[in-house]
């Protein structure tokens, strides 16, 4: 089996991005595509993107144990279908999973062998901006992300590592390092 890395930290926090550039330089890896009940945002492609599922089956996959790992986030779902996970795995591809702090708790007791990998903002204040800058929630849905990102980071010692994203090519750096370092491990 190919080795799964888990990258998760708050919302805002610029998971995204790194795990862009992480793809770029470390080609090997395959993304996971997370199922949610959140609409599409602008650019976003169903399988591509997100598997976006409307809330009634969505339910209805937990309910079947369709998930390796499923959350509620700001009153949304999101969760890792277990076929996508295993094709990937079962075919050697090491795969990168872009999940919330609830689901990659879930990973860990599932699959204590997944390397957990926390994202950590420079500061509540820049975490705020971030999210406020990318425009796509209301200044309601921006504090609740933030209360729920105060919880989050509180539990960042949970994670086998830390990466701070204070600067973007330090960040990308440090963790295409722990990646390559893991996979040669496996």
């Amino acid at each position: 089996m190919a080795r799964v890395f888990v990258i998760t930290g708050p919302s805002g926090v610029g998971k995204g991005t790194l795990i862009k550039h992480l793809l770029e330089r470390v080609p090997e890896l395959e993304l996971s595509v997370s199922a949610t009940t959140r609409g599409p945002r602008p650019g976003e492609e169903h399988g591509v993107h997100y598997h976006f599922l409307d809330p009634a089956e969505f339910d209805r996959r937990v309910a079947n144990g369709a998930f390796v790992e499923h959350a509620e986030y700001s009153g949304r779902h999101y969760g890792t279908l277990r076929e996508e996970l295993d094709r990937r795995t079962a075919a050697g591809h090491p795969v990168v999973l872009e999940i919330e702090v609830q689901g990659a708790r879930q990973v860990r007791t599932a699959m204590p062998e997944a390397v957990q990998i926390f994202i950590v903002p420079p500061s509540t204040d820049t975490l705020r901006q971030r999210l406020v800058g990318r425009g796509t929630d209301d200044e309601q849905q921006v504090a609740s992300r933030l209360e729920v990102a105060v919880s989050e980071l509180a539990a960042q010692d949970e994670f086998a590592y830390k990466v701070v994203n204070a600067e973007l090519d330090a960040a990308v750096d440090e963790l295409v390092d722990i990646v390559r370092r893991e996979m040669v491990l496996a």
